[in-house]
């Protein structure tokens, strides 16, 4: 790989400024870089960790899945990020406890588990990255607990809509599995925003008509009973 790969390696993940220039060269070897379409599954439940991910290109979502099929959205990891599940693998040496999937096509490397033991270890920048990391997700998953223990789905719907803009390319399936709900739980809410005038619905489409009324409703603090 030539010198300007490395640049934007440590462009996106500058904690990895303490290693030598030839371990650098080596993580960037091409047989090295995984290349991933959307779709692929990354790691399953129960699966070993076998190094710490990062990501170039893309991003992924880690997700937590139940036994009848339901699986909910914990947090998606795009370039610069990395994933706090494998990084408490490695920590505890245990086997992963989510599923990782790609969310687009994907460009990656792995760092592998003597060369991520040694950078913790031995420096601190790196350390600091990986503890920001925890700290970083614990508080988006903190945010979540709120949102499913606290809020009704209408609300969390509302609040998801409104944060992809006004046009909107996904289908009710996937809003499902980001809510940690059922499609026909979410088709039902979505056919009641558009009956109120809030929103168009088409294939895989939904427009935003009313955004101060969703909003109304993504702000109402009534709990479900």
């Amino acid at each position: 790989m030539t010198p300007l790969s490395v640049d934007r390696l440590l462009a996106l993940y500058p904690a990895l400024a303490g290693l030598a220039p030839a371990e650098l060269t080596t993580l960037l070897r091409p047989e090295s870089l995984m290349h991933l379409p959307a779709g692929a599954q990354l790691f399953a439940e129960r699966q070993p960790c076998h190094g710490f991910p990062l990501i170039l290109d893309g991003s992924i979502k880690v997700v937590k899945a139940a036994a009848c099929g339901r699986e909910m959205l914990l947090y998606r990891v795009a370039p610069g990020d990395s994933c706090i599940i494998s990084s408490s693998c490695l920590l505890g040496k245990t086997p992963y406890s989510a599923r990782g999937k790609t969310e687009s096509a994907v460009t990656m490397l792995v760092l592998p588990i003597p060369v991520f033991e040694k950078l913790l270890a031995e420096d601190r920048g790196f350390r600091d990255f990986v503890f920001h990391l925890f700290s970083d997700r614990i508080a988006e998953l903190m945010e979540l607990v709120e949102e499913v223990a606290f809020h009704r789905l209408d609300q969390r719907l509302a609040r998801l809509l409104l944060a992809r803009g006004d046009e909107i390319q996904t289908t009710h399936q996937a809003l499902a599995d980001e809510l940690g709900s059922v499609r026909e739980i979410v088709s039902r809410l979505l056919k009641g925003f558009a009956a109120e005038g809030l929103v168009s619905l088409g294939r895989e489409h939904i427009v935003i008509l009313d955004r101060r009324g969703l909003g109304r409703l993504a702000d109402n603090s009534t709990q479900d009973s």
